[in-house]
């Protein structure tokens, strides 16, 4: 497959996407072939621990190809996007649980399915170039990929943090990233050498000497996120009330991120996160998420958010709602309700 290379290189079982032209966006083939892989390597005494990476310099992963999802899901076949999905997210929870160190290196654009790839490797190593996002809500999705797992968790330190970034999307550059989505800062430049080094030792060791973290600017950055958070901690009809009545330029951007997502993937999204609460696994954030995302196309909005974003591009999606507080909480556990047959399941070697 010419979109991604698999080999192994010294004690370490290597992932390189290669689609660098598009962003190095997830097909639904890159998805199986990184699973098949995992699977593979998590036996194999030869095999210490998986590296994943990515060529060019503009983004380790932007999301997912969601192109061809809109073809079919516009034809009324909404089959492919749910097994793109149910795939997908069963290779992300053998990420989560995997029985070996995964070292993830992440430059540039990590967004939506390149969160799911990256952010939840036991050691996430990221750069100055990094930008790390969860924009789904305004394509009339809600942050998956197991994301949710990750800003419940930063809700339950910093409470509205989860919500505030997956219903805005906000990008989260370079250090910021260290805030739930990354371990490490280390300047690009030496990430070939540090790379050579892990697969040469079979060890995810990152040396101290390496990072590059301002912890002054960094602490400044978590005064003003838990400024932002506070609005996003409060009943929904209420977020935007009192993002409005906050004159700092976060809270307006915030604003006007909020009133152009879908309003029923925003619901969603916050209510994924209340009921993960602090103690949420990994297959539990994502059987919630698939349950979203298989009724999206044909119960929720995602082929119209896809329309206006994607094909059309006039950034004017139509959403039936005009408001976060015009979403009923009958809606919102219509579209989280369990699936019966059609429930997410996992296989038996993924805890």
């Amino acid at each position: 497959m010419t979109d991604i290379q698999i080999r192994t290189e010294g004690r370490a079982g290597r992932i390189t996407l290669t689609r660098e032209t598009a962003l190095n966006a997830l097909s639904y083939q890159m998805c199986t072939a990184i699973d098949a892989a995992l699977k593979s390597w998590a036996t194999d005494p030869a095999v210490h621990l998986v590296l994943i990476d990515a060529e060019g310099e503009k983004a380790f992963c932007a999301g997912g190809d969601i192109v061809e999802m809109h073809a079919t899901g516009s034809a009324g076949d909404y089959s492919y996007g749910r097994r793109f999905w149910r795939d997908e997210y069963v290779m992300n929870a053998r990420l989560a649980t995997y029985p070996k160190p995964v070292v993830a290196f992440m430059q540039g654009f990590t967004m939506g399915g390149g969160v799911g790839l990256g952010c939840h490797a036991s050691t996430r190593i990221i750069g100055a170039s990094t930008q790390i996002a969860m924009p789904e809500c305004g394509i009339g999705l809600v942050p998956d990929v197991g994301g949710s797992l990750i800003l419940s968790k930063l809700s339950a330190l910093h409470p509205g943090a989860g919500a505030w970034l997956g219903t805005t999307g906000h990008r989260l550059r370079a250090m910021h990233g260290l805030f739930g989505f990354a371990d490490h800062l280390v300047p690009e430049a030496h990430w070939p050498a540090l790379k050579a080094q892990i697969c040469e030792t079979g060890s995810p060791r990152v040396p101290p000497e390496l990072e590059s973290a301002d912890l002054a600017a960094q602490a400044d950055f978590y005064i003003e996120m838990r400024g932002i958070a506070a609005h996003f901690d409060k009943p929904r009809a209420e977020i935007a009330p009192s993002l409005a009545a906050d004159p700092s330029e976060l809270a307006a951007a915030a604003l006007k991120a909020l009133s152009r997502a879908d309003p029923l993937a925003t619901a969603c999204h916050i209510e994924i996160l209340s009921r993960l609460g602090p103690k949420g696994t990994i297959t539990e954030a994502l059987t919630l998420e698939y349950r979203f995302t298989h009724r999206c196309m044909e119960q929720g909005n995602f082929l119209e958010g896809i329309r206006a974003a994607v094909i059309d591009k006039d950034r004017s999606p139509k959403w039936p709602h005009a408001a976060l507080a015009d979403v009923t909480q009958a809606e919102v556990n219509a579209m989280l309700a369990p699936l019966g047959a059609d429930e997410l399941a996992f296989p038996e070697d993924t805890p």
